[in-house]
């Protein structure tokens, strides 16, 4: 006797994700772990859990989740240590922005380990931005924030290798509810991510060249004290 076939479920998911593959997953990762990241939390996760459970390449699909969200998570922190409480403020309440702040001043490796471990509901964005903005070390974050991210999207790889579809269609509604926002969304945030590193070379061009210009009048002044006081 014969099995019945499977109900294939044919929505958009499947037609754009299944030929995403790693590359397209290293830049959603990057966006995702940026300082704009897509409107459905765990996106990431949830696309390397449907790549790795129809059959993806594990060994190629979680390193460059992993590449991706490290590159997208040093924007962060680099936007924290560039503009200081500010930027926290930008993105954070005050309420909460209080709370991170404590944390990170208190406990900063477990401020950037525990977020970017743990999955949502726990915020990520505000965290990196502290952790850039208070000051914990560029050597310090990669080190814990990349260790973070292997055990998560390894762990997020075994559950697809060993559970696959089950979990697959256990987020199939989140699946089908977002896909089609999530595309557009994709493909507009990419844009405007492209954007933003345009904008953030340019300025720190410009800021190069306005430092460049004012180092021989700040030349001139020291020489100029000298000579007063010999």
């Amino acid at each position: 006797m014969s099995t019945p076939a499977p109900h294939v479920h044919h929505s958009i998911v499947p037609r754009w994700l299944s030929h995403l593959g790693a590359l397209g997953l290293f830049a959603i990762a990057v966006v995702d772990s940026s300082v704009i990241p897509l409107p459905l939390p765990g996106s990431t996760d949830l696309l390397l859990l449907w790549l790795v459970s129809h059959h993806g390449n594990v060994w190629v699909l979680v390193p460059s989740t992993i590449a991706g969200s490290i590159i997208g998570g040093y924007t962060c922190w680099r936007t924290g240590k560039q503009g200081g409480e500010a930027a926290l403020s930008r993105y954070a309440n005050p309420r909460l922005r209080q709370r991170i702040a404590r944390w990170v001043e208190g406990h900063a490796v477990l401020a950037v380990f525990l977020p970017a471990l743990l999955p949502p509901p726990i915020p990520l964005l505000p965290f990196l931005l502290a952790a850039g903005a208070l000051g914990v070390t560029r050597e310090r974050f990669l080190v814990v924030y990349s260790a973070a991210r292997t055990l998560r999207y390894g762990l997020v790889a075994w559950l697809g290798v060993t559970y696959g579809r089950r979990l697959v269609r256990q987020f199939s509604g989140a699946l089908d509810k977002w896909s089609a926002p999530l595309l557009w969304a994709f493909a507009i945030v990419m844009l405007a991510f492209a954007g933003w590193a345009v904008w953030q070379v340019r300025s720190q061009r410009k800021a190069a060249t306005l430092l460049r210009e004012k180092r021989p009048l700040g030349d001139e002044v020291e020489v100029e004290a000298v000579d007063h006081q010999s």
